[in-house]
């Protein structure tokens, strides 16, 4: 009898940068999109020790690329296939594609509902909906390529902006942080020079940067198995540069070494417990109302009176990262291979 599978689909960075390129981006910034990816490429270093984890539990484990998802989905056995989507994606990326494809040939996935794959690469999009909810999501304008689409409110301590589909810092530089809405509306047509992309401005928030993971080894596990760390990677917040050098190197230098200098991790709960419990309940409202499950991290400020804000929310999460790594190890005594297939174990069951 063929044993239960997990199928891992990803999206690799070179399929990206040949869109990217085809599509007349220049070089340099089809290299920095795709750099979003770069946990495929870190992941697959791996993917020998997660066979090796769900062999010792009875399944078999198989990485798909996802431009052969089509086919390996359509020959997929629905009674015994778990299929898991590692790279989300919308306008740049496609692997938001996966749970959509997996759903329509009845396969169970693991991972949020295959709505907020698109949800959460929309940043102004989804914090309109995480304001309705009550949460607290910073409020936000949105420009495109010099010209207000819609104002963002009055700040005292100048605007943050960033690109509002492209994650893992890219577009972020050190002026991202700027005193003006004339020089938000500059970096506006900076990043759509580059990337063809709308700017969020938001108000900067003062505070420290938190890391929220979460990662379902139990089927019932909620928000009391969230990990919150806060992050200190030697400045106020991280830049596309940092991200690049810590995470997405050449493919060589990746291999070699996927732990550069890595930022400094301490429990949100051992210094401000308050904080701590609203980040719990912010998780709570957000897996109810958007059906967040299985797999995903927020990004989130805390002052230092303990006043809590919602940045972002993931659904694929980087997993080979240093602070997913951390958390598996901190919660769950496990290394990341021994939890993937745990986690599968447990849905398989």
């Amino acid at each position: 009898m063929p044993r239960f599978e997990l199928l891992m689909i990803y999206e690799p960075e070179e399929a990206c940068r040949a869109r990217l390129t085809a599509d007349g981006y220049a070089a340099q910034h089809a290299l920095e999109i795709s750099s979003y990816l770069a946990q495929s490429r870190h992941l697959a270093l791996m993917f020998a020790e997660i066979a090796e984890a769900c062999a010792r539990r009875g399944l078999s484990f198989r990485p798909v690329a996802l431009d052969a998802a089509v086919r390996v989905l359509a020959e997929a056995e629905p009674a015994r296939t778990l299929v898991w989507t590692l790279t989300d994606g919308i306008a740049y990326f496609c692997g938001g594609v996966a749970p959509a494809l997996a759903r329509l040939r009845g396969l169970r996935t693991f991972g949020s509902d295959d709505s907020v794959f698109a949800l959460c690469q929309d940043e102004f999009r989804s914090g309109a909906v995480l304001k309705a909810l009550g949460l607290p999501a910073p409020p936000a304008g949105l420009a495109r390529d010099g010209q207000w689409l819609t104002r963002p409110p009055h700040a005292t301590s100048g605007f943050f902006v960033k690109p509002n589909r492209l994650g893992s810092k890219v577009g972020i530089w050190e002026e991202s942080h700027c005193p003006s809405l004339e020089q938000a509306l500059a970096l506006s047509r900076r990043i759509f020079a580059a990337y063809r992309d709308d700017a969020v401005v938001q108000p900067y928030l003062p505070g420290r940067n938190v890391r929220a993971s979460f990662l379902a080894v139990a089927p019932e596990a909620g928000p009391e198995a969230l990990g919150a760390y806060f992050v200190d990677s030697g400045g106020d917040f991280q830049t596309m540069a940092e991200s690049m050098s810590l995470y997405c190197g050449t493919e060589e230098s990746a291999q070699a070494d996927t732990r550069r200098a890595e930022p400094q991790l301490a429990a949100v709960v051992e210094t401000q417990p308050e904080a701590d419990r609203a980040i719990r309940a912010i998780a709570g409202t957000v897996m109810a109302a958007l059906g967040l499950r299985d797999v995903f991290s927020m990004d989130l400020r805390v002052q230092e009176n303990g006043t809590v804000h919602l940045i972002e929310f993931e659904v694929c999460p980087g997993l080979p990262g240093f602070d997913f790594r951390a958390y598996c190890r901190a919660h769950w005594d496990m290394d990341l291979p021994e939890a993937i297939a745990e986690a599968t174990a447990a849905r398989a069951s």
